[in-house]
């Protein structure tokens, strides 16, 4: 059984100011900072069962966002332990792509500090803002104060579709560059392998943002979220006909972006 909330509601059904003042988005947010500051009080084991299910069994992970609803009234986590983790994950990955494509210890710096501020940090605020714009404006069953999708929440969605991208490209990928299979080179068994592993990745970044905002019960016609999977069935298609190698042109950015 679901434990019960222990908030003080007035007999009007309204919270009371004190309440209310810890359910705002400025004390969430100061009460997430906080908790970065004390691992202790972070559950990475919960954290890692998470990063499991994001792989095997996602709809799983977003059932405990409602849940975080039912218990804490908010959608968002309030556990900064996942995207600790996430960060462990893609420094130790961005350092084994400097190995991988032979880079001295400045130039891996350089790489961790891009992926790290811009691909990760700037590219997930900037896609978590449109989504939580677009969500509101336009996927809101009945538009009101009351029932409105919380950038937090949002930045936690792209976070959960982020970790499989990242554990699939820039992880798994790293063994078939130089080995097994030379996916920067220009063999067709090299840029198919390369390729297909861009379309899982990417798949599933796109379903796994729409299992969250579908597991939002006041958005209507999530399913438009979906729509992106055309598209790239036929960029993948492309691909394979055209020989363009995704991975090859990832690595050339990487090494000139450094440089």
């Amino acid at each position: 059984m679901l434990p019960t909330s222990s908030r003080q509601i007035h007999q009007n059904g309204s919270l009371n100011a004190r309440d209310a003042a810890r359910h705002t988005a400025g004390a969430k947010r100061y009460k997430y900072l906080r908790r970065l500051l004390h691992f202790r009080q972070m559950d990475f084991e919960f954290a890692m069962w998470q990063m499991l299910y994001l792989f095997t069994s996602p709809q799983k992970v977003f059932r405990n966002f409602q849940y975080r609803k039912q218990t804490k009234d908010q959608w968002a986590r309030d556990d900064p332990a996942f995207l600790v983790l996430l960060s462990v994950w893609l420094c130790v990955s961005t350092v084994g792509f400097g190995l991988v494509l032979e880079m001295g210890f400045v130039e891996t710096l350089k790489l961790l500090l891009w992926v790290v501020f811009i691909d990760c940090i700037g590219v997930g605020l900037l896609i978590s803002t449109l989504m939580w714009f677009v969500t509101n404006k336009y996927l809101l069953k009945h538009p009101s104060r009351d029932y409105d999708v919380e950038w937090g929440y949002a930045f936690d969605v792209h976070l959960n579709a982020f970790y499989p991208l990242l554990v699939i490209l820039h992880f798994l990928q790293l063994f078939f560059i130089n080995h097994v299979v030379v996916i920067s080179s220009d063999w067709f068994l090299g840029y198919f392998v390369g390729n297909t592993l861009w379309l899982i990745a990417i798949a599933y970044y796109i379903y796994i943002t729409f299992l969250g905002y579908s597991a939002l019960p006041f958005l209507k016609n999530t399913v438009v979220l979906l729509y992106p999977f055309a598209l790239l069935g036929l960029l993948y298609v492309l691909s394979i006909s055209l020989g363009w190698n995704f991975t090859k042109g990832l690595c050339w950015f990487y090494k000139h972006r450094v440089q």
